[in-house]
């Protein structure tokens, strides 16, 4: 029951798109400008870095709050109710309802697994696949190149630090669905043709 539980719940909290709040706020439609994907990068660079940054704070929290909302509830089932819920969250943020399922990449939402993980399990998955992730998007200035990165160190660490199975299957689906919805991105880093990490004011 736990896992319905978590999934539901983590999935209505997952539908609370930061970005689109932001949007409306600003009454800048973020599907129509730059990538019109509903998420961080967007945000950032179409409505600019304080909008950004509170788009990446919100997506973050929301993940943490399912999180720990599950581990309340199922103490006795551990992190893997947190990690039910955050699927939830997850697939709720890429996949809400009421925008006719068009949603984010949920990376930032990722982050706040990992976040929570890192409290409850290991710090070291958050240390390796969001530091190396955040070091190549430095190193490159392409978002999706750390994004992709650090979905792909996510499973490698979780299976590194003997993660039990239940839990590192469902990090090994994310980290999976974090690659295919950057398959778009993918294509157009290996054509050269990726937009590098630039923040605009607000679209007209």
């Amino acid at each position: 029951m736990f896992r319905l539980v978590g999934l539901l719940i983590g999935y209505f909290i997952g539908c609370i798109s930061t970005a689109f709040i932001m949007m409306k706020i600003m009454k800048v439609d973020l599907r129509k400008h730059g990538s019109g994907n509903l998420g961080t990068t967007n945000a950032l660079r179409v409505l600019g870095l304080k909008a950004g940054l509170t788009t990446l704070a919100g997506d973050i929290l929301k993940c943490v709050l399912a999180f720990f909302i599950l581990m309340q509830m199922y103490p006795e089932e551990g992190i893997l109710a947190g990690i039910y819920a955050a699927l939830g969250t997850i697939i709720g943020h890429n996949f809400p309802f009421y925008l006719n399922f068009k949603g984010g990449k949920g990376i930032a939402s990722s982050l706040g697994m990992l976040l929570s993980l890192g409290i409850f399990f290991s710090p070291w998955l958050v240390i390796v696949p969001a530091g190396i992730g955040l070091s190549v998007v430095a190193k490159t200035k392409y978002i999706s190149a750390g994004s992709i990165t650090g979905a792909i160190l996510l499973p490698l660490t979780a299976f590194a630090l003997h993660m039990p199975t239940e839990e590192f299957l469902i990090i090994l689906f994310l980290g999976v669905l974090a690659v295919y919805r950057h398959k778009e991105n993918i294509g157009r880093l290996r054509s050269g043709t990726e937009n590098k990490l630039s923040v605009h004011k607000k679209a007209k």
